[in-house]
């Protein structure tokens, strides 16, 4: 067990705010911080930090005994290297219109890439490495964002309300096809519409938003979030075929304590707000629009899954789990289920004096987002704060957590559901 130190990364719609306040830091901070990554990424492993104040990378710990560390399982599935990251994420600007490849389109991706002889670190690469990112998020504070397309007849609606006369050409290609078929021949002229059309109907969509908010109460109608958040694009991004794309898309807010889960070929964006993010250890995007960075439109269409339907929103379940004393019910924990095996993400909330174990067959990553947790392990112990984290490796017994202040939380990454024929089959 180690106290673990993540790598913030900066990142220009990140907040100079959210995550020092977090972490009991002078505001604002020098520069936006966007994520604070806890894994074993090549690109920015966190580091351990010993009795001594002393750092280590996790990244040359893992590669130096993988199996002692990993532990059988996870080495059986997924190789010598950490399958998940964990991260603190804060959106003061909306991120990218992005989507990610599923594991077969990342492997061929990858090789091909390969093969071509991109650079790894050419801004043109799409493929970084062979994994897929399924990923899930766990909203801190309020949480905005875009995910996945919407049913088409919804769709419809919205372009009717806003009644441009310029769109009626593409109201009536959805109407006339108002499946996967027709979203995809909708969003892929938009997504490639050249610039002095785009330019041209840009702007008469904005116009359009502007009237729909300025006439009528909002609880007369029915696409005020979706509205707002297209000229809000526009301002952020002007001129950028993303915001047409935008108005396809589920609008979704998050409470604090709610997740959403992308699978692959989900085409979503992140608005605003502080969340607590795991997913598959891959930086494998694909970028559709509301970025200066590379676009790749044929290979993002190549991924993206055109299927419309309602993105649930994730409520934690609760986990049966031990408590110290055999005889009373432990402290609430409650996990974020998803079908990803490389990960599983659950929130423990303690009250001050409260213990649970949290023994796993696997590695795992603890950090506290409230109030203050002591970890205990084999006769060692270490407090963290809100946005600290620990690191508990495969062979450390019988870790517990314990709760030193009312209101504590600790969220808790570790492996997913692994199956026998996964470990055989790698």
């Amino acid at each position: 067990m180690h106290r673990l130190e993540g790598a913030v990364r900066s990142y220009a719609w990140g907040s100079r705010t959210a995550i020092a306040t977090l972490r009991g830091r002078t505001v604002p901070s020098h520069h936006p911080e966007a994520e604070l990554w806890l894994g074993a990424h090549p690109a920015d492993p966190a580091r351990l930090v010993d009795s001594d104040g002393d750092e280590h990378s996790l990244l040359d710990l893992l590669s130096a005994e993988p199996q002692r560390h990993l532990g059988y399982r996870a080495v059986g599935a997924f190789g010598p290297r950490l399958p998940f990251l964990l991260k603190l994420l804060a959106a003061e600007e909306p991120l990218s219109l992005q989507a990610h490849p599923s594991a077969r389109q990342a492997a061929e991706g990858f090789a091909r890439e390969e093969a071509l002889g991109i650079p790894i670190d050419s801004p043109v690469r799409n493929y970084k490495d062979a994994n897929h990112k399924p990923e899930l998020v766990v909203a801190l504070t309020r949480f905005e964002a875009l995910a996945g397309f919407r049913d088409p007849k919804r769709t419809v609606e919205l372009f009717e309300a806003l009644a441009v006369p310029e769109l009626d050409p593409y109201v009536g290609l959805l109407a006339g096809q108002p499946d996967s078929s027709g979203l995809r021949a909708l969003f892929t002229t938009w997504i490639t519409l050249p610039p002095p059309a785009l330019a041209a109907l840009l702007p008469r969509v904005l116009d359009g938003c502007v009237t729909y908010l300025a006439t009528g109460r909002d609880g007369e109608r029915d696409f005020v979030p979706e509205v707002r958040t297209a000229l809000q694009l526009a301002d952020f991004y002007p001129g950028d075929a993303g915001v047409l794309a935008s108005l396809l898309l589920n609008r979704i807010t998050l409470q604090p304590g709610e997740g959403l889960y992308l699978d692959a070929g989900n085409l979503h964006a992140y608005l605003h707000g502080m969340g607590v993010e795991i997913m598959a250890n891959s930086d494998n995007v694909l970028r559709g629009g509301l970025t200066p960075k590379h676009v790749d439109v044929p290979e993002l269409l190549r991924v993206l899954d055109f299927g419309a339907a309602s993105v649930p929103i994730l409520e934690a379940v609760p986990e049966i789990s031990a408590a110290t004393d055999p005889g009373q019910l432990g402290p609430a924990e409650r996990r974020y289920r998803t079908p990803a095996p490389e990960f599983a993400l659950s929130r423990i909330d303690l009250g001050a004096g409260d213990a649970l174990e949290v023994g796993a067959d696997g590695p795992q990553i603890l950090l506290c987002t409230a109030g203050d947790v002591r970890v205990e392990c084999e006769g060692e112990s270490v407090t963290l704060k809100p946005g600290d984290s620990a690191w508990l490796s495969a062979c450390d017994r019988r870790p517990a957590v314990h709760g030193c202040a009312a209101d504590t939380q600790v969220f808790r990454a570790r492996l997913g559901e692994v199956s026998a024929s996964v470990v055989d089959e790698s």
